[in-house]
């Protein structure tokens, strides 16, 4: 395994959080799936056992700064933390990374009475927070087309908004509102702001989840805000600073995605290897049958590919530089990675693997999302193939 500074601290941590994901998290998402689709009042019962028991074994929120109640764990050791933390499904809610990068944008751009009404309960696990970007009548990969409004009346935002896709509304205590508020702005770039709304204002309304994949229980909401009014000191950060703001939490927050899909690739490379390990079928196992060899020499190879790939992007960004022909390179190859070995697995399953006796028709479904979301795959080769069309010489191993 390629070091990358990879400390023996590290190590060590890293060892702990996979016995709590493989011993006792992924044992526990039989029971967090069938949650997924109770009343929010009673979802929660197996995930606040599973939080208690991260903060108990000192496993909560590695990655947040000290200063708002984190762990303060360096960007580039939790980067390797998430690879652990995406083998499940559940495991950034269950170790308080899934707030993350919302706790850091409120840290960095929030007011006082901001960090104290929303940030100290997020970082604690008490809140869940969601994002308001997606609409529906445009094309989320030109965010510049946002339709949604906010005009300043007396001393108030006033919020006209469709949006979809704003993952988690369903429990989150706020959203982070994406909207236009200078539309005179010469440059298309700064005509937005970021609003922070409580879920529960007046004319804030859950249209529904959107099933997806066939499947009802992601989160994945239709939002409407009619009239919606909440104080101007609810601005986040400045006015015209909307897509600052957005790249900041992205990122960095692409680099844990492709961790994360790491993760859960490494999951089902090993339920193929020991589906293939003990099938018999035509008078050998699946393991002796040169077509399921080729399926685990490939998926090897990828995914320690697709890894060194995210350490490069990782390492690059760490050290301050930018890392935006990286992070797009993985971004769109960890996706495909992320299918291409998921979809060998539940071959060598056979009819198995398209049931939920296994995880990976949940995986397949997921992994599909991974080309879309944080900027379509078609955007990434396009940033991949300009930048180096201009400057051959800016290539990451140039």
């Amino acid at each position: 395994m390629g070091s990358y500074g990879l400390t023996d601290e590290v190590r060590a941590l890293r060892e702990r959080m996979r016995k709590f994901i493989d011993g006792e998290v992924i044992p526990a998402e039989p029971e967090l799936e069938r949650e997924e689709h109770e009343p929010t009042a009673r979802r929660d019962g197996t995930m606040a056992r599973l939080k208690a028991r991260a903060k108990e074994q000192g496993l909560w929120a590695l990655g947040h700064p000290v200063e708002i109640g984190g762990q303060g764990v360096p960007f580039m050791h939790f980067v390797y933390l998430n690879e652990i933390i995406g083998r499940s499904h559940w495991g950034q809610a269950a170790v308080g990374s899934l707030s993350m990068q919302d706790s850091i944008m409120l840290h960095l751009f929030g007011t006082a009475e901001q960090k104290r009404r929303w940030l100290e309960p997020l970082v604690a696990g008490d809140l869940y927070p969601s994002v308001g970007l997606t609409e529906p009548e445009v094309a989320g990969s030109d965010p510049t087309l946002m339709q949604s409004s906010a005009v300043l009346e007396g001393g108030e935002w006033v919020i006209d908004a469709h949006k979809w896709f704003t993952s988690g509304a369903n429990r989150a205590a706020f959203t982070t509102m994406f909207c236009k508020t200078e539309p005179d702005a010469p440059d298309r770039w700064s005509q937005f702001s970021a609003i922070l709304v409580p879920t529960d204002a007046p004319g804030y309304e859950i249209v529904r989840v959107v099933p997806t994949m066939g499947h009802t229980g992601g989160g994945h909401c239709e939002i409407r805000l009619r009239g919606v009014r909440v104080p101007q000191e609810n601005l986040l950060g400045k006015r015209g600073q909307g897509f600052f703001i957005a790249q900041k939490r992205l990122g960095p927050g692409r680099i844990f995605h492709c961790m994360r899909w790491l993760g859960q690739a490494q999951r089902a490379f090993e339920l193929m290897c020991e589906r293939a390990n003990r099938r018999w079928a035509h008078g050998s196992l699946l393991a002796e049958k040169g077509e399921i060899q080729r399926f685990v020499a490939e998926s090897a190879a990828e995914i320690q590919a697709a890894r060194l790939m995210t350490l490069d992007a990782a390492m690059t960004m760490d050290q301050g530089s930018e890392a935006r022909v990286e992070i797009s390179l993985i971004k769109f190859w960890g996706a495909r990675v992320l299918h291409d070995v998921i979809d060998r697995a539940i071959q060598v399953h056979g009819a198995l693997g398209v049931t939920s006796d296994t995880p990976l028709e949940r995986m397949y479904r997921e992994a599909r999302y991974a080309r879309i979301y944080d900027g379509p795959d078609e955007v990434h080769r396009m940033v991949v193939a300009r930048r180096l069309l201009k400057d051959p010489g800016s290539a990451p191993w140039a």
